[in-house]
Parts: C-alpha cells; sequence; structure tokens
C-alpha cells in the first residue's frame, strides 16, 4: 500500500512506504527497514565505467540513524573526508589494544606476552593518551631517543619501534584518507665483535667441563658441539636424542617471560612453547665426540631433561649463572651462552662447513643472517687464507 506524508506534502515532496518482502521501503531515499527491525539506508559512493552505481550501505536502529548516518557519508564524498574520522579522536591506546586483540591468536604466547610488556611498559606511557591521529614523526623520534637515553639497547629500541609501527599502520587502515603516514626513524645499531672462543680457549673450556662433570656440564658442553641456544637447551629432553640417527631434535625452546595477567600472583612466569621461528624447529646431526658424550649421560626416561637428569627443569638465567661460574673457574673473561653457539658457527667456517647447512644446523630464516651475524674469521683462519697467496706470488 502506497501513502503519502502529509509534512511531504507541505513541501512538494513525495515520499511512499511499501512493504516489498518483508521489507519496508520509503520511497525516494533508498531507506529501508528490514525483517530484524534495523533500518537500513543507501546511498550512490560512485560510478562503474559502464555507468552502472555503485552503492553504499549504513544501518541504524531507526529511520532517523540510519538517514544521518547516509547524509554524513554524502558529505564526506563531497569534502573528501572519510565520515570514520568522526571516531579517530580516540586516544591511541585504544587502537594499541584493539591491534593486539586481533594478533591473539595468530601469534605464539611467548610472542604476546613480549607485546603486553612493550605496549605496557614502553608505548602506551608514552604514547597512549594521544590522539591517534595526532601522533607524528617527530613524536616517535623523541620516544625512541627518550628509550635510548634510558638506557635500552639499539635492538631493544627497534624492536620496540617494529611493534609501535604494526599499530600505527592498523589505526591508519581504520581510517583511509584521514591519517597521515607515520615515518619512522630506526636508530643504527653500531656493529660490535661478538667474543668467540680461540681455540685454546675451547680446549681449555670443554676440557674444565669434562673434569667432574655432571648434567648440566654435559648440556654446557652440548651447546659448544651442536650451537643451539639456550632456551633451546633448557627445553632439550632425552627423548629428543635418537642415538640410533645420531640426531637431535629442536622442537621447544623455554622463557621466563612477564606474566600478562596483571592479577597474576607471579610477575612472570615459564613458558615452554615452539622455537623461535619455524626455521628453528630442525633436526642436527651428532659428531662422534658429542654422539659418545650422550651416550655416557643417557638416562632412561625420555621426559628427563638434558640438563637436569629429571623432569626437574633448569630455566635459562640459572643456566645462564653457571656458565658464567665455570668460565671465571677455568680462567676466561666476557663468555656467555650465545658465545659457545657464535664458536661452534665459527670453527664450522673453519673447517669448510657449506653455509646453507650451517645456516640449517643453527635454524636461521636464511643464510643472510648466519653470514652477517655468526661467521667471525679468527686469525688463525686469516693467516691460513693469507697464506694461500703465496700461489699467485704474493
Amino acid at each position: 500500500m502506497w501513502r503519502d506524508s502529509q509534512s511531504d506534502k507541505q513541501s512538494n515532496r513525495i515520499i511512499f512506504e511499501k512493504n516489498i518482502g518483508g521489507f519496508k521501503m520509503r520511497k525516494g531515499e533508498n531507506i529501508f527497514k528490514r525483517k530484524d527491525g534495523r533500518w537500513e539506508a543507501r546511498y550512490i559512493k560512485g560510478y562503474e565505467p559502464s555507468g552502472k552505481a555503485k552503492y553504499g550501505f549504513c544501518y541504524g536502529k531507526t529511520y532517523s540513524e540510519a538517514k544521518e548516518k547516509a547524509a554524513k557519508h554524502k558529505a564526506a564524498l563531497v569534502s573528501g573526508i572519510p565520515a570514520k574520522a568522526a571516531n579517530s579522536r580516540r586516544c591511541f591506546s585504544f587502537y594499541c589494544d584493539e591491534w593486539l586483540k586481533l594478533r591473539k591468536n595468530k601469534i605464539r604466547e611467548s610472542t604476546y606476552i613480549k607485546y603486553c610488556t612493550v605496549l605496557e611498559k614502553h608505548i602506551k606511557p608514552w604514547l597512549g593518551g594521544c590522539f591517534a591521529r595526532g601522533i607524528t614523526t617527530g613524536m616517535v623520534d623523541d620516544f625512541s631517543n627518550k628509550l635510548l637515553t634510558e638506557g635500552l639497547a639499539v635492538k631493544t629500541v627497534h624492536d620496540i619501534l617494529v611493534v609501535l609501527h604494526g599499530i600505527l599502520k592498523y589505526t591508519a587502515a581504520q581510517f583511509p584518507g584521514v591519517f597521515q603516514a607515520v615515518e619512522i626513524n630506526y636508530p643504527k645499531e653500531k656493529r660490535r665483535e661478538m667474543r668467540v672462543l680461540t681455540r685454546e680457549e675451547q680446549n681449555r673450556f670443554a676440557e674444565f667441563l669434562m673434569n667432574d662433570t655432571d648434567f648440566c656440564k654435559f648440556g654446557t658442553l652440548l651447546m659448544l658441539l651442536s650451537g643451539i641456544r639456550i632456551g633451546e637447551l633448557c627445553a632439550l629432553k632425552w627423548g629428543n636424542i635418537n642415538l640410533a640417527e645420531r640426531t637431535i631434535r629442536i622442537s621447544a625452546t623455554l622463557q621466563r617471560l612477564h606474566n600478562a595477567d596483571i592479577n597474576a600472583q607471579n610477575r612472570t612466569k615459564i613458558i615452554i612453547g615452539s622455537p623461535k621461528s619455524d626455521n628453528s624447529a630442525r633436526v642436527i646431526p651428532l659428531t662422534e665426540y658429542a654422539l659418545t658424550l650422550c651416550r655416557r649421560f643417557q638416562v632412561d626416561n625420555p621426559e628427563a631433561y638434558i640438563l637436569t637428569g629429571t623432569e626437574k627443569l633448569m630455566e635459562p638465567r640459572a643456566l645462564q649463572y653457571r656458565i658464567e661460574k665455570y668460565t671465571r673457574e677455568c680462567g676466561l673473561e666476557g663468555i656467555h651462552a650465545h658465545t659457545l653457539r657464535h664458536t661452534f658457527a665459527t670453527r664450522a667456517v673453519e673447517v669448510g662447513f657449506e653455509i646453507k647447512s650451517l645456516s640449517e644446523v643453527l635454524g636461521h630464516a636464511n643464510t643472510t643472517v648466519t653470514l652477517e651475524r655468526y661467521v667471525h674469521s679468527s686469525m688463525e683462519l686469516k693467516r691460513t687464507n693469507m697464506e694461500k697467496l703465496k700461489a699467485v706470488g704474493l
């Protein structure tokens, strides 16, 4: 049934109401009342090359609400400012939380906890109260300099800025055309020479570990013989070592991280999760020497940890303390767990290890990481290579 609206007659404009398949339509405005009780307003937002109209849609609980939304969008098309801009004056902390919610089910628990820490400890206290659309490159530079001034490592600041960039990118996507791209100037880290054991130091340390040895000393030596990470060693169980196939299977890593639950009794918790990356899950062949040591210390329980010989774990912090104690006792300085990994990589290069194989053994995403961060030419190798120049008269 069609009917005239009295008020619109007075303005010489006629609007009709008609029931069409359960929808109540007001003709002339493209506003419908849906079966679910909501009102739907359509507006033309552009045209196809063929001349066919492209429609946008707005919804409201009432006719007036839907009409008002459509009017805003129509006005936005004329002014060039999206209608969503009216909501863009929310504080940046809101978008930090929204970004984190979307990421939660797509990342590892350990990564989620790290993101929580970065947001609550660094980003939100400095930028959280700002309007999202008001954040500028200058503000980000000030934030970066503040973190560096507080004594944070360049890599740590870089990682925080990577998280910030992700949130800014997400926020900008919510309001196309409103936000200008915020350029982030990442601090550059001065490359420092990584400490690597000389062959004499390596032999001295290995001899010390084998003297009056125990499970922890054996595990430390296994790091030097295989190049595995400290978290991977702490999570390694005897079930991961296959003596018949002479391999170590890396399938987990152990970390102590800040507790994301602010109401939890403990501020930190231990997490055993998947390795650092897909490439970090790997199988490493054992050398004859490493195989002999594994046979010597092998226990029957596959759930027993390598470092303890029992189902009681040892966390990285405790192992690092032990390694520092061992190195002091055998007269070595500046040694930590990662030194052993770098030493393994350097020895592998010295004996002519093929770089792709080495990258896979170390669990790197690509050979670039191996070459740039882990390959250190020792003085012995440099001398050997210099001697090769005799063959060409130099």
